[in-house]
């Protein structure tokens, strides 16, 4: 459920959209606990803003059925209504069309635009705080050179000279054998997927044109 809010309030301030509905009275009170800042931080700013509206006041936004005032007298017996005069129910009318669904007894005469200007900050906090994924893979070359009188350890040290963000060598390399006394030398290392291609590191790898002649992946392994 908390998934499916945080989808709807990546787009709107309320479930209704620019004001809130009968959709968020029955999501804020089906809430037993407020949603984590981290995993849900536009669910968190809703409902940091739809809790303070009392049970009165959700009753009216749409949809929702306005609180029984009493249900009737002592003793179980239900209480006939009154009937009032034109000019009475004229007057009560305008009372509810003044009536301001978004006043909280408590907010000190918050306006929309402030409250607006809340939930925006409290949206903001808590993506700020929410934990970013970091994706990370293991790569393992195989770098080939141009015959058995290539010096492995330069080319094994030109490689690692290779520094960028994301970026981590491997420490130690081996040296594989692959055909008529000549080896190979295959070196690894972890990259951070949203910083590093591999494609850009396997260029300037084989920019060592002196000492490779071509450069291959091994293994690329999620971590």
């Amino acid at each position: 459920m908390v998934d499916a809010l945080e989808s709807k309030l990546a787009k709107d301030q309320w479930l209704g959209g620019a004001q809130p509905s009968a959709a968020d009275r029955e999501a804020i009170e089906s809430m037993t606990d407020a949603p984590c800042p981290a995993s849900h931080p536009n669910t968190f700013a809703w409902w940091c803003l739809a809790s303070r509206f009392t049970a009165q006041v959700r009753a009216t936004w749409a949809g929702a059925a306005a609180p029984a005032k009493d249900a009737g007298k002592k003793g179980g017996k239900k209480e006939e209504p009154k009937k009032e005069a034109p000019k009475k129910e004229a007057a009560k009318k305008a009372d509810d069309d003044d009536f301001d669904p978004f006043a909280d007894e408590d907010d000190g005469g918050e306006t929309l635009a402030e409250q607006q200007a809340r939930f925006d900050a409290i949206a903001a906090a808590a993506k700020k705080n929410a934990k970013k994924v970091v994706n990370k893979s293991l790569i393992v070359w195989d770098v080939k050179p141009w015959g058995e009188d290539t010096d492995l350890d330069e080319m094994a040290r030109l490689i690692l000279s290779i520094k960028q963000e994301g970026l981590d060598w491997k420490t130690e390399y081996k040296k594989e054998p692959v055909a008529y006394g000549v080896f190979k030398v295959q070196i690894g290392a972890t990259i951070t997927d949203d910083l590093v291609s591999t494609d850009e590191i396997q260029e300037k790898i084989e920019a060592f044109e002196d000492h490779v002649q071509s450069v291959d992946i091994v293994t690329f392994q999620k971590l």
